[in-house]
């Protein structure tokens, strides 16, 4: 395997949503077949709905395992992960079906690359409240990687080109969040950021820390965060040979990653760091009335096995239309073919 393009395992998502129509697109883009041998996971049925609707000159080959996967021109190999009732999971709809196809995808998934039959994974996205309606109890993907991984520290990045961001936290209230910025968490984290940059080839990386409140807090003025427990993190992280650097103001450290004074940035909670990923990834076309480029990755670390993921949900409202774009899952595929490559080279 070590002499091939490295395998990725590409999970339609919920079928209801446009997982299956932008995994068609974008196994036709030269690029990505040009970057892996990538076998989708999930409803092999959905996929042939999902060929329908977008006209893909494609052929949706069925397989049972990994090891009868083809990987021949003009195909995409789908690895059926059972029996799927795709009338019972009509497009744009919040379903039981829906959740289940994706959580058994994931699953498949997860083992496969635990098992060594795949390179990388990645997702395509799912919904939660589809997945719990079908009885699987779980936040997100993120979750779930770490529970069937046995993962304990990890942490959510986000990449866009070379804007990248990881978080000290995620999926919980903004109260809660500026309780969980506490020194031992965001040390982790910063160590995390650095690994993920090494990971990605770049040998000396610097890792910009941002702070949690304005102005980083002026001195203690609008709050302590900053020196009793970011400061501290960056310095024990820099007494470990981490380049890190900060706290850094919120409003000035992702102006500065993008002019290439930092590899990486280490976000205080959720929106903190989605939103200018979103801002510089997601552009809208008004005079068109529809999204030009939806870009961006979202890739878990500190799993033992590589998951990166498209940085958009469902878009039930797109499902069925054939307008969705395929440039976020283009991007993932690249990244998980990039970590690949150079986890290879690391052995």
């Amino acid at each position: 395997m070590s002499e091939q393009k490295p395998l990725i395992a590409l999970t339609l998502g919920d079928i209801c949503g446009i997982g299956p129509e932008i995994t068609l697109k974008a196994a036709a883009d030269p690029r990505v077949q040009g970057l892996c041998r990538l076998l989708a996971v999930g409803s092999p049925e959905a996929l042939m709905r999902a060929r329908e609707i977008t006209s893909s000159p494609l052929r949706v080959h069925s397989v049972q395992s990994a090891a009868d996967a083809q990987f021949l021109p003009g195909a995409l190999d789908v690895l059926d992960t059972g029996s799927i009732d795709v009338l019972k999971a009509p497009i744009g709809t919040v379903c039981v079906e829906g959740g289940r196809s994706a959580f058994t995808a994931v699953e498949k998934a997860i083992e496969l690359a635990m098992q060594g039959q795949a390179d990388a994974t990645v997702t395509n996205p799912l919904n939660k409240e589809a997945m719990n309606l079908a009885g699987y109890h779980f936040a997100g993907h993120t979750e779930i990687y770490a529970h069937f991984t046995g993962a304990k520290h990890y942490s959510m990045m986000l990449a866009d080109v070379e804007l990248r961001v990881v978080h000290v936290s995620t999926h919980v209230s903004l109260r809660e969040a500026c309780d969980r910025v506490k020194k031992d968490r965001v040390l982790e984290v910063i160590r995390l950021a650095d690994d993920a940059c090494r990971q990605l080839g770049i040998r000396k990386p610097r890792v910009g820390v941002a702070g949690l409140n304005p102005h980083c807090g002026e001195g203690g003025l609008f709050g302590r965060e900053e020196i009793e427990e970011i400061a501290p993190a960056i310095a024990q992280a820099q007494a470990e040979g981490i380049d890190a650097q900060g706290p850094v103001p919120p409003d000035t450290v992702f102006s500065k990653a993008r002019g290439g004074w930092y590899d990486i940035v280490v976000a205080m909670y959720h929106d903190q760091g989605h939103i200018p990923l979103k801002v510089l990834g997601f552009q809208y076309d008004r005079a068109l009335g529809r999204w030009q480029t939806v870009s961006g990755v979202n890739i878990t670390l500190g799993l033992p096995i590589i998951r990166v993921s498209v940085d958009h949900g469902t878009a039930f409202d797109q499902a069925g239309k054939n307008t969705a774009s395929p440039e976020s899952l283009i991007n993932a595929i690249d990244y998980a073919a990039r970590f690949a490559n150079e986890k290879r080279k690391r052995g």
